[in-house]
């Protein structure tokens, strides 16, 4: 047991896929192995990492001997290890998809960029200052434009153009807070500030900078211009990362700057604003994903929506509410399983028809039931349908709105899961139905089928361990700062 505790998971959990990808750089034959190899290293390494802080607390490290202000410290509590959780399991699911979507090819240049992709996320969940968030930031999105660029098609790189204006505008304005921050406080260390911050004019403007551009990267309305025609786009195992992955990286800064450095300050109009937005998110991105007529553009302003769920717990966690941020945690558990399955799904379908038209899916429910099972086990979740890990998150969100008489937010969130019924149910009397126009089909590997209903039955599962999901969650009371404010 000693030496299990021992062992430096956290450190594996950089070193492992950047090494991958390199490995993937000089040994372009063996990518496929090397890459599926490391993906399950680290899935081992995630689960090393919880068992040690299951039985020690939180992890620390200070890299090279040296800490805060001068050296790097790594810190991982709850919310960090629900964060490297999610990027292992969505990774591998991803990564076996991967193997039979690609041929040789596109291959030689994906396993070496999603591999520095994952390498960047764990690093950044890791990470314990705001300016190894910013170069993590980049590291991962300039990875995630080549990613996206890899369609070839003039849309594809219309949308990876588009998606790299935005990535690189919203790392500057965050840049530009962090900046002010240090030259007022003389650190970026998360713990520095958080002790030495106080309520002046610059440091709200930090806090606004830093804020925009971090919801710029998420694509939260009205900044969400760039993710339609970047998710929908690239290549199905690319739409899954950054559907499930890349965007929750900026939120997930995004919260730790406002618990752990912000906090103090007070933030109810601000925090009210996200809340305001982030219901606009949810009824347009909803609506607009019933207008669609392609698959893909779909689930994309699916995600806007399911975005703005995220953003409703900012407002509706001023008055103390823990179950906000407990909704905050399954939400985005769920959704990047449930996600990833429907981009995986969707790539399935380009794959078996040669097209996303939905009024043509032509009875892929009897011609491809394990896709069209995994559709709809997905669309369960982000209906938000007992017992999903989507029914969790949403109801931990309607009770604390019913609890705090807020019946404006309340009305979102129903109606909000009543439109995504709309669209999912849509997609499946199509499903169900012959299309004018026949077609014909191209077989697809079985292991491609399967990974997206692996992980869509993984977004029910969920459902099942609220208890020991929110206990691990809980490791090092990620959300104890905010609460103590008040």
């Amino acid at each position: 047991m000693e030496t299990l505790i021992n062992i430096p998971w956290a450190i594996f959990l950089i070193l492992l896929p950047l090494a991958g990808g390199i490995t993937c750089f000089l040994w372009p034959e063996k990518t496929k192995i090397v890459g599926l190899s490391t993906i399950v290293s680290v899935v081992i390494s995630v689960a090393g990492l919880t068992w040690v802080m299951i039985e020690t607390g939180p992890f620390h490290h200070t890299v090279g001997g040296w800490g805060a202000p001068l050296g790097i410290d790594l810190y991982a509590d709850g919310l960090s290890l629900l964060m490297l959780t999610i990027t292992s399991l969505v990774g591998l699911g991803i990564s076996i998809y991967a193997t039979g979507y690609f041929n040789s090819n596109y291959s030689i240049r994906f396993w070496p960029l999603w591999l520095f992709i994952m390498a960047a996320l764990n690093a950044l969940f890791l990470s314990a200052d705001i300016f190894n968030f910013y170069i993590t930031l980049e590291l991962m999105g300039l990875a995630a434009v080549a990613l996206t660029a890899l369609g070839t098609s003039a849309d594809a790189l219309t949308g990876a153009m588009r998606y790299l204006l935005a990535t690189l505008l919203g790392s500057l304005v965050y840049l530009f807070g962090v900046a002010l921050l240090y030259h007022n406080f003389g650190s970026v260390d998360i713990t520095i500030l958080s002790q030495r911050i106080e309520s002046t004019p610059i440091v709200w403007a930090a806090l606004g900078l830093m804020s925009t551009g971090l919801i710029l990267k998420t694509a939260l309305f009205p900044l969400h211009f760039w993710l339609p025609s970047a998710h929908a786009s690239a290549p199905a195992p690319v739409s899954a990362i950054l559907s499930a992955l890349i965007i929750k990286a900026s939120f997930y800064i995004l919260l730790r700057i406002w618990l752990d450095i912000f906090a103090p300050l007070g933030y109810e109009l601000v925090a009210t604003l996200l809340g305001v937005f982030g219901s606009v998110a949810i009824l347009w991105g909803s609506i607009q994903a019933l207008l669609q007529t392609r698959l893909k553009l779909l689930i994309a302003y699916s995600t806007i929506a399911q975005i703005g769920y995220l953003f409703l717990a900012f407002s509706l966690a001023i008055s103390g509410a823990m179950t906000a941020w407990s909704a905050v945690v399954y939400l985005m558990f769920s959704h990047a399983l449930a996600k990833s399955a429907m981009f995986l799904v969707a790539g399935n379908l380009m794959h078996f028809c040669g097209h996303d038209r939905i009024k043509d899916l032509d009875r892929i429910a009897q011609r491809l039931p394990v896709t069209a099972a995994a559709f709809a086990l997905a669309g369960v979740s982000i209906v938000g349908l007992p017992p999903s890990g989507g029914f969790i998150g949403k109801w931990f969100l309607l009770e604390t709105a019913l609890q705090q008489e807020q019946w404006a937010f309340t009305a979102v969130i129903m109606l909000g899961s009543l439109l995504a019924a709309g669209y999912i149910f849509k997609v499946l009397g199509f499903a169900f139905t012959q299309a004018i126009a026949s077609h014909d089909p191209h077989v697809i590997p079985a292991h491609m089928e399967w990974a997206a209903l692996l992980l869509a039955c993984m977004a029910i599962i969920v459902g099942f361990f609220s208890s020991p999901l929110l206990f691990i969650v809980d490791i090092g009371n990620p959300f104890e700062i905010s609460e103590l404010k008040r």
